[in-house]
């Protein structure tokens, strides 16, 4: 598992539209992508676990990826997030 910080830098922090264009980018791997939360953890593929995360400007997130067996070259890095 690899797992990294990433804090929102959005001045609306995550809202629909900039959840809808995490799941898009995390739907493009194969591994399992999670993101959480100090309450909860939720898929990355999911725009509702995204979006109930309630994420506001200026908070940080940890980003994990959990390695699908057979896929080695599959990474979401903090640079897609931007």
């Amino acid at each position: 598992m690899k797992t990294f910080a990433y804090t929102i830098t959005d001045e609306f922090g995550i809202h629909a539209r900039p959840a809808g264009m995490l799941v898009k980018e995390a739907l493009g791997f194969a591994s399992k992508i999670m993101i959480a939360s100090p309450k909860k953890e939720v898929d990355a593929k999911r725009i509702m676990g995204v979006m109930s995360l309630g994420v506001k400007k200026g908070s940080s997130r940890q980003i994990s990826k959990h390695p699908t067996p057979g896929i080695h070259f599959d990474f979401i890095s903090p640079q897609a997030m931007k």
